[in-house]
């Protein structure tokens, strides 16, 4: 499937469409959100989907990815938020990782997370 430019495109295949409705399953699954009436005073900062094809070393389609994310153009530091937070890690922390854990003789798991939630309950 071609990743679709835009929610009206995507709600015309029925495969981009489950992807959506995971997505919202894992937002109340994990409850990441709650519905609360709007403070006076303050702007609603809307939300928008993401659409992304995940293909294998040949450029075959194996998956496709659905994001429900804020409109962040629209925020502004300081009033709408403090602090950012980013769940990746750079290469250069990787590497060190990798380089202690074999000094220290440590044994590495490694383990596929489908969505993380900061602050969350685990």
């Amino acid at each position: 499937m071609i990743e679709p430019k835009n929610t009206d495109d995507a709600l015309k295949e029925a495969g981009w469409i489950k992807v959506m409705q995971d997505e919202l399953n894992e937002f109340e699954h994990h409850r990441g959100w709650t519905l609360v009436p709007k403070p006076q005073g303050k702007t609603i900062i809307g939300t928008c989907w993401v659409f992304r094809n995940k293909m294998d070393e040949y450029g075959i389609v194996i998956r496709n990815k659905a994001r429900h994310v804020a409109q962040g153009l629209y925020q502004l530091e300081g009033l709408d938020y403090d602090e950012t937070f980013a769940p990746v890690a750079s290469l250069e922390v990787i590497l060190l990782f990798l380089a202690f854990s074999s000094f220290k003789n440590f044994k590495i798991y490694q383990m596929d997370v489908k969505t993380s939630f900061l602050h969350g309950d685990l």
